[in-house]
C-alpha cells in the first residue's frame, strides 16, 4: 500500500469541489445514531462533498432526511457491496465501523485515501492511520462521538463545538406510527411516555417490574400514558409487559413499528425512560427528554450525547465490564440497586423543565 502524506491534516482541504466520500458505519442502532454528529461536523466544514454512508439496510432509516448524507449505500452480500463502492470511485473513505467486513470494504474501495484507526484491527489496510483520542483529547476515556470525530479532525475537520446527534422524523412515517397506535387505542395527541425495558444484556436490564412502578406513576402523578415498546429480542417479557401495563397502557411488539415508525412516534413522547440502547439514543436525537439506567456499561461513553437527558447510575469497582455475565456478585446489583425513585426523580426533573409537545 502506499504510504499516506505526512500532510494528512490537509486531505480534506486538497479535495476537488464536490469530491465523493464513503463513511462505512455498517450497524448497529446507537452506533449509527452516534454517527450522526460527526456526519454534521464534516458538512459544516466542506458542505459541497459528496457524502455516501454504507450502513446494512435496516438501519437506513437512521440516516433519511440527514442533509449532510447524500446517499445511503445498503451494504448487502459482500460482492455485490465491493462493487457498489468500487464504481463509486470514491475519493476517501473512512472506515468507522472497524469490523473485518468494514476493513476490506476500505480495502478494496480504489479510494487514493483509506482512514482507519491506527489501533484497529487490519490497520495495515489503512494509507491514512488516525492515533487514540489520546492525542486529541489528553484521555483514552471519551464518548463515542468524541472518537468517531478523531479521523475527521486528523484529516482537516477543525475543532469546534460538537454539534447533537439528530434524527428526521418522516410526516408519513408519524402518519402510519399514528394509525398504529390508535389500533391499540393509543392518541400521539395525548401525552405519553416511551418506555423501553430491553437491552442487549441482563447486567443492562432493569426489572420490567420496576418499569411497570414508573409508568403508573407517571400515569397516576402527570397524567402521562405508558407505552411500552418492546425490542426484537423482547418478545419473551410480551405476556409479563401485558400483564404488569394494564390500560391505559400500550405495549407494542417489536413488529408493531418499523424503524422509520419508531423515530417519528418517540419524536412526540413526552419523554423516553429506558436501558442503555438504541432507543435511547434515537429519542434524544429526536429532542426528547431522555433518562437512561445503566447497569454493567460505560456511561461516560456511551451515555446520550447533549441533548436533555439523566442517567441513573450506581457505582461499583468492577464496572464498567463486558456484561456477559456479573464478574462480582450472584446477581447483577450494578443495575438491580437501580431504585424506582432514583428514577421517578431524574422524570420529575426533566417533566418540570421540559415542555410539552403541543
Amino acid at each position: 500500500m502506499k504510504a499516506a502524506s505526512s500532510r494528512h491534516s490537509e486531505i480534506l482541504s486538497r479535495l476537488p469541489l464536490g469530491a465523493r466520500v464513503l463513511i462505512i458505519r455498517l450497524r448497529s442502532l446507537g452506533d449509527v445514531v452516534l454517527l450522526t454528529p460527526a456526519l454534521a461536523a464534516l458538512h459544516r466544514s466542506r458542505p459541497d462533498l459528496r457524502v455516501t454512508v454504507a450502513v446494512e439496510p435496516g438501519f437506513a432509516p437512521l440516516l433519511e432526511g440527514n442533509p449532510a448524507v447524500e446517499n445511503v449505500l445498503p451494504a448487502r452480500s459482500f460482492g455485490e457491496t465491493v462493487a457498489a463502492i468500487r464504481r463509486s470511485r470514491f475519493h476517501v473513505v473512512y472506515n468507522q465501523h472497524g469490523g473485518p467486513r468494514s476493513v476490506f470494504y476500505t480495502a478494496l474501495s480504489g479510494a487514493p485515501m483509506r482512514v482507519g484507526w491506527e489501533r484497529s484491527q487490519y490497520s495495515f489496510f489503512y494509507n491514512v492511520r488516525v492515533p487514540g483520542p489520546e492525542a486529541f483529547y489528553g484521555t483514552r476515556k471519551v464518548h463515542t462521538v468524541e472518537h468517531r470525530l478523531t479521523q475527521f479532525y486528523w484529516t482537516g475537520v477543525e475543532r469546534g463545538p460538537i454539534p447533537q446527534t439528530q434524527l428526521f422524523p418522516q410526516p408519513d412515517a408519524m402518519d402510519s406510527a399514528s394509525r398504529k397506535l390508535a389500533e391499540q387505542g393509543g392518541d400521539v395527541r395525548a401525552p405519553f411516555a416511551l418506555l423501553h425495558p430491553g437491552a442487549t444484556a441482563f447486567t443492562k436490564r432493569w426489572p420490567l417490574a420496576s418499569f411497570a412502578e414508573i409508568g403508573s406513576w407517571l400515569a397516576q402523578a402527570h397524567g402521562i400514558v405508558p407505552i411500552v415498546r418492546l425490542g426484537p429480542g423482547d418478545g419473551s417479557m410480551a405476556e409479563e409487559a401485558r400483564r404488569l401495563f394494564p390500560r391505559p397502557g400500550i405495549v407494542l411488539s417489536a413488529d408493531s413499528l418499523d424503524l422509520r415508525e419508531l423515530i417519528a412516534l418517540t419524536s412526540r413522547a413526552a419523554i423516553f425512560i429506558g436501558n442503555d440502547s438504541g432507543p435511547a439514543h434515537i429519542a434524544a436525537a429526536v429532542g426528547r427528554p431522555v433518562v437512561v439506567i445503566f447497569g454493567s456499561s460505560d456511561s461516560t461513553t456511551w451515555r446520550p450525547w447533549q441533548g436533555v437527558h439523566r442517567v441513573v447510575q450506581n457505582d461499583f469497582p468492577c464496572n464498567p465490564c463486558k456484561g456477559d455475565r456479573c464478574y462480582a456478585f450472584p446477581e447483577p446489583r450494578c443495575i438491580l440497586s437501580v431504585t424506582a425513585e432514583a428514577v421517578k426523580e431524574s422524570c420529575a426533573s426533566l417533566l418540570l423543565t421540559v415542555p410539552r409537545i403541543a
